[in-house]
């Protein structure tokens, strides 16, 4: 299996890197837009996410797979992740506090002991959390079915495990990754670095990939 070969398994630990920090990434947007919801309802909210979550991803890997292949896309895709990485970065600056709230909404803890689960975040409706839910998952599901079809470039059987790795992750491991990068930051710095890599890779293949027609329609 292309795993077992060099490349293969250089493409396949790059897609877990960003399976887990996306994902997390992804856990923290869904528990910040659930943080302001009364606890009965915020279980809805969180199910309504990682099932959205899911979904999108599979619908994505179906056509992004497909559409890698059109002249021009590669170069498009991996500029769109460099726009990924930027918002990546200004994310991880951001305060801890956010992400505190976030951390307890997924888990139902009070890990700051302030006798409330997420309670300094301004309160809202399930609906409006759903739709800012749903919203952010569009985005976040594209960009890492995106950046793990850039990671594993020809190696199919890594693509697919990476896709397949990174809805259990949504589905079943969300709540741990996100306290994980809490608690670890540097953790997300490092997939960062592999996603900025696999953007600018993607760039410089997808111009190679350019080139030619754009010469030949300029001769």
């Amino acid at each position: 299996m292309e795993i077992f070969t060099a490349a293969g398994f250089s493409a396949l630990l790059q897609v877990i890197a960003i399976d887990l920090v996306l994902a997390g990434d992804n856990a923290i947007v869904i528990g910040l837009a659930a943080a302001g919801l009364p606890a009965e309802q915020r279980k809805k909210a969180i199910l309504i996410g990682v099932l959205a979550a899911t979904v999108l991803r599979i619908c994505f890997a179906a056509v992004t797979v497909q559409l890698l292949l059109i002249v021009g896309l590669l170069l498009a895709g991996g500029i769109l992740l460099l726009w990924v990485c930027w918002k990546m970065w200004r994310e991880l600056r951001t305060s801890h506090a956010d992400e505190l709230e976030a951390t307890e909404a997924l888990s139902d803890t009070d890990f700051d002991a302030d006798h409330a689960v997420a309670g300094k975040t301004p309160r809202k409706t399930l609906g409006q959390a759903a739709l800012q839910i749903v919203v952010a998952d569009v985005s976040m599901s594209l960009d890492n079915v995106l950046a793990v079809a850039g990671a594993a470039r020809d190696h199919f059987s890594v693509l697919i495990i990476g896709l397949v790795l990174s809805i259990a992750l949504m589905g079943l491991a969300a709540s741990f990754i996100a306290r994980l990068l809490y608690r670890h930051r540097w953790i997300a710095y490092i997939g960062l670095l592999i996603i900025l890599y696999v953007a600018l890779d993607m760039v410089y293949r997808g111009a190679l990939e350019v080139w030619p027609h754009v010469n030949n329609a300029v001769s």
